[in-house]
């Protein structure tokens, strides 16, 4: 059992059966000690890819890039949710569905940001069906970029996103790998 399943067992907290909440860790209240181990980690697997950026989807997965780039010397870009008034420029956009939300949105980066020059490492806190990984990756496309790989904090295997990607040829690490959950307990594997 690795550091991050540790903490999940000891702090997660199960929802409904398909939920499980970490955010007095990971993704409302931050513990930047575990942060920076995670991004340890993927520097450890990444670190001789030749990233130029980490890229994430806002909120929760910016503290994860912030840290995993500190380790990787390089810039965090972010796509945002909403298009705002103080994004100048072209921006590339795709259609993301949120599984925690139920809803769907379109992401926004600009264009200034991501280049064909750019060799990229995505970061998020979950992976469940893989719709926000594949607006990242449409993204990067849009722009050409080179997708080094991509790591996740956590991984739901069971809802096969993972998979689907990991199929179509995505080098994806995840830290915790939950086979199943419910109210009773979280299997790892």
């Amino acid at each position: 059992m690795n550091f991050l399943e540790e903490r999940i067992l000891k702090d997660g907290i199960v929802k409904d059966g398909s939920i499980l909440k970490v955010d007095s860790f990971l993704n409302h209240q931050l513990d930047v000690t575990l942060l920076d181990e995670i991004g340890k980690e993927f520097h450890k697997i990444y670190g001789d890819r030749g990233i130029t950026k980490v890229l994430t989807v806002e909120a929760s997965g910016i503290a994860i890039a912030c840290m995993s780039a500190q380790h990787f010397g390089v810039p965090v870009v972010f796509a945002k949710k909403a298009k705002s008034k103080n994004i100048e420029g072209e921006v590339y956009t795709s259609k993301v569905m949120s599984f925690t939300y139920g809803k769907e949105y379109d992401v926004t980066l600009s264009k200034k940001f991501l280049s064909e020059d750019d060799t990229v490492f995505i970061v998020d806190d979950f992976l469940a069906t893989g719709k926000a990984l594949k607006g990242l990756l449409d993204i990067c496309s849009q722009a050409g970029a080179n997708v080094a790989g991509i790591g996740i904090c956590i991984e739901k295997r069971y809802q096969g996103g993972g998979d689907e990607l990991r199929a179509k040829g995505y080098d994806i690490t995840s830290l915790a790998r939950i086979a199943s959950m419910d109210e009773n307990g979280i299997v790892f594997g």
